[in-house]
């Protein structure tokens, strides 16, 4: 049973797709802002929940970072963060129960089976373990989608989006759970999605494609414009990660820390590579994973491959 945190944007988006063609139950999507304001990351939510014909509820979350206000990824999602394509607004509304309240009332009702994938900025899951320091306790398994292990950024020279965008929201969630999955920047630069191929994946008749190929083509060429050796996928593959751990090949436990202070470095992720530090693994930092079955599961949720 999954419970996404996210903040849809265009690779939310396709996590998204794939959870609800592949997971056994999702208890919901609690949102965040980040790629764009609260108000558009609900709304195409509800815009996916909608296309699918799921029952799956939203529950609309923070609206900012804990402490700092940051810049959004308006000029790589689109102001609306699904590629300004001026899409009819959903039927469905979301619940007016906060994200970080639901997961710590879906923890309860599904204890020691749901695994949480947190897909933007950490601050609804900040505020549940503020509020319930216990959660951990009752969560299978997180899967959090952030950081640049090696400090290779993509905001800033050191810090990726989602940490970066609140990395006091991160500190607490990584000094609190006592243990999680880490994919981060670098692991998706590795593991990159082939332009022709995945155009090809769109090319089909099924909705799921078409709506998913309207709304990334700004961000699709992008990647094309910033010369990346592929589509970048980062949440795709952190989903991937969720519904399939036996996907990862190659793994490696670090102790993970957030730098909140740095005139340079705020928001990177420090892992004591070398252990010098004594502290405990926190993270099961994700290294490699099975290309072929994370593009099948991407595939299938596009209706390109029998899933």
């Amino acid at each position: 049973m999954l419970f996404i945190d996210t903040d849809p944007g265009v690779d939310d988006a396709l996590a998204i797709l794939m959870a609800h063609a592949h997971a056994s139950g999702i208890a919901g999507l609690g949102i965040v802002a980040g790629n764009v304001g609260l108000h558009h990351t609900t709304a195409n939510a509800l815009k996916l929940v909608e296309l699918l014909d799921a029952p799956t509820p939203v529950f609309p979350g923070a609206p900012q970072p804990l402490v700092r206000r940051a810049a959004d990824a308006a000029f790589v999602h689109g102001a609306d963060g699904f590629g300004d394509t001026g899409y009819l607004p959903a039927r469905c509304v979301a619940h007016n129960e906060h994200a970080a309240l639901a997961l710590l009332r879906l923890s309860h009702a599904h204890a020691g089976e749901l695994v949480v994938v947190a897909l933007g900025p950490l601050t609804n899951l900040a505020l549940a373990l503020s509020l319930d320091p216990q959660l951990p306790r009752r969560v299978a398994r997180l899967v959090v989608m952030g950081g640049a292990v090696t400090g290779q950024g993509n905001t800033s020279l050191a810090a990726e989006f989602n940490i970066g965008f609140d990395p006091e929201a991160a500190h607490i969630v990584f000094s609190r759970w006592p243990r999680f999955d880490l994919v981060d920047w670098e692991l998706t630069l590795r593991h990159a999605l082939d332009f022709e191929r995945f155009d090809h994946w769109l090319a089909g008749d099924d909705a799921r494609a078409a709506f998913f190929s309207a709304i990334s083509r700004k961000a699709r060429a992008f990647n094309r414009m910033q010369q990346r050796p592929g589509l970048l996928a980062a949440d795709a593959l952190a989903m991937a990660v969720a519904l399939r751990p036996g996907l990862i090949t190659r793994s490696d436990e670090r102790a993970v820390t957030v730098e909140l202070d740095g005139g340079l470095t705020r928001g990177a992720t420090v892992v004591d590579w070398q252990r010098r530090s004594g502290a405990v693994a926190n993270a099961r930092i994700v290294m490699a994973v099975d290309q072929g079955g994370f593009e099948h599961l991407v595939a299938a949720a596009l209706g390109a491959l029998p899933g």
